[in-house]
């Protein structure tokens, strides 16, 4: 019995020898997986690792498609060197990237490099879906001649206060031609390295096999008659085969040129014979916003209207523009604008593009509290109709006023204020400027057909609608 409690001393030796072997293996299986994670944390040339592995609810295939999708596949600038991106049809200011397959029409990129220097700048282009995703086909597919091309249209600016780089390229060109209908993104970037990414703009190809008719109209519903407009659309394709056009067809419908609050994937109410009808009471539904508010900096030498002070210095030129008031309760007032877009021009010298100088237009909304959530921004095509830091008003508690400060070149633009709540991607303008079913407003109806078998959209129509409505 005292031999069971108490065994001999053998067997502690045995057992002890039994544990230290035991701890022994525990102890190099530890230093064996720590040293695997270490060297997969800080390998060389992954330094975002480090923060990766500090954010573990989030996977590593997630975060690097969200970052992919955020700088790549829309309208952004990625260098602060680069300002005034203007891209539009050959011969027709402030039009959107947008061009008949095979006709012969051509787009026209600028941009502006403050760095006041030559460098290598290269661009290629990617086939998207109709959710500007990039399309599961290769290059060859859809790019005929070269992958990519240099940019090799440059212009040194004149006699300018802040000086620039003016770089201008034409697309198709006689090496890169795109050969499908469409989405694309036009990818600009440094030195042949298609990573090192300086901006990235949308357009389109399309085919106009379809018609479409439709209407811009105060809404139906009573709760929104005051404040919305509504679309009433149909398409028709009495010459072209679409099987299912429930699932095979994408509609896309955007305001003015913005994408955040476009409307997506409308299926069609109804079907007659080869006619898709699409009227609907509140799935077309737009919020009608006001006319756009607008300052004109085409001279820095005089004050126009909206401008309360221009100052210069050898180095750069500061315009002052009025404190902009709230518009939500006032009434409607009908004035000409151009729909949030802007043209650079200039009446202090000839050349619009090399001899139009720089600004910082310094923007005041008075509000006596800031608000508890989310932000205003200044938007419009001057900020690419997107919101970010550099768009995004600071509140002066002393002054008990919004404010911020773009840099613009010289010429005429209209302008927004948006307020964007947090966790949201669709921004709303009824807050600051109020909502009014007679707005003017510019639409667009796009209209995707993906085959069945195949891997891409087509861009088989479009339609631009205006809401000038009988008053």
């Amino acid at each position: 019995m005292l031999d069971y409690l108490f065994p001999p001393k053998p067997y502690f030796n045995k057992l002890n020898a039994r544990l230290a072997s035991l701890f022994s293996l525990i102890f190099l299986a530890i230093l064996i997986v720590g040293s695997s994670a270490e060297s997969r944390s800080f390998s060389p040339g992954n330094d975002m690792s480090a923060i990766e592995a500090k954010e573990p609810k989030v996977s590593p295939e997630k975060r690097n498609k969200s970052i992919k999708d955020f700088f790549l596949f829309g309208d952004y600038i990625h260098k602060n060197n680069i300002k005034t991106v203007l891209f539009n049809r050959k011969g027709f200011e402030m039009t959107p990237p947008l061009i008949r397959m095979e006709s012969g029409e051509k787009l026209v990129l600028r941009f502006d490099d403050l760095d006041a220097d030559y460098k290598n700048y290269y661009y290629t282009i990617i086939h998207c879906d109709a959710h500007w995703q990039p399309s599961p086909i290769e290059q060859y597919e859809y790019i005929e001649g070269f992958y990519e091309e240099q940019i090799r249209e440059y212009s040194y600016s004149i006699n300018t206060r802040v000086p620039f780089t003016h770089y201008r390229l034409e697309i198709p060109s006689p090496d890169l031609r795109p050969t499908k209908s469409g989405n694309y993104i036009l990818k600009v970037f440094l030195n042949g390295d298609r990573e090192n990414v300086v901006l990235t703009r949308r357009f389109m190809i399309f085919e106009q096999q379809i018609q479409i008719e439709g209407q811009v109209r105060q809404a139906e519903l009573v709760r929104y008659r005051d404040t919305k407009q509504q679309l009433n659309f149909a398409i028709n394709s009495p010459n072209y085969r679409i099987d299912n056009p429930f699932q095979d067809l994408r509609v896309v419908i955007t305001q003015n040129g913005r994408w955040d609050n476009a409307i997506k994937d409308l299926p069609p109410r109804s079907v007659r014979g080869n006619q898709l009808i699409y009227d609907y009471d509140e799935e077309t539904l737009f919020e009608a916003g006001n006319e756009f508010r607008e300052f004109d900096i085409r001279s820095l030498r005089h004050l126009s209207a909206r401008l309360a002070d221009i100052t210069t210095s050898p180095r750069h030129n500061d315009v002052f523009l009025l404190p902009d008031q709230i518009r939500k309760y006032r009434r409607y007032t009908s004035r000409e604008d151009i729909n949030g877009r802007f043209q650079v021009k200039t009446f202090d010298a000839n050349d619009n593009m090399l001899e139009a100088d720089y600004a910082h237009v310094h923007f005041r909304l008075p509000m006596e509290t800031p608000l508890a959530s989310g932000g205003i921004y200044v938007l419009g095509e001057l900020t690419d109709w997107r919101f970010s830091e550099e768009n995004k008003m600071s509140y002066n508690y002393p002054e008990k006023e919004y404010e911020l400060e773009l840099l613009l070149k010289q010429g005429y633009y209209n302008y927004h204020y948006a307020f964007l709540d947090e966790g949201e991607t669709a921004a709303t303008v009824d807050l600051i400027e109020g909502s009014h079913f007679e707005t003017e407003n510019d639409y667009s109806i796009f209209v995707y057909h993906r085959r069945p078998g195949s891997l891409y959209d087509r861009l088989i129509g479009i339609k631009h609608l205006n809401s000038s409505l009988p008053r």
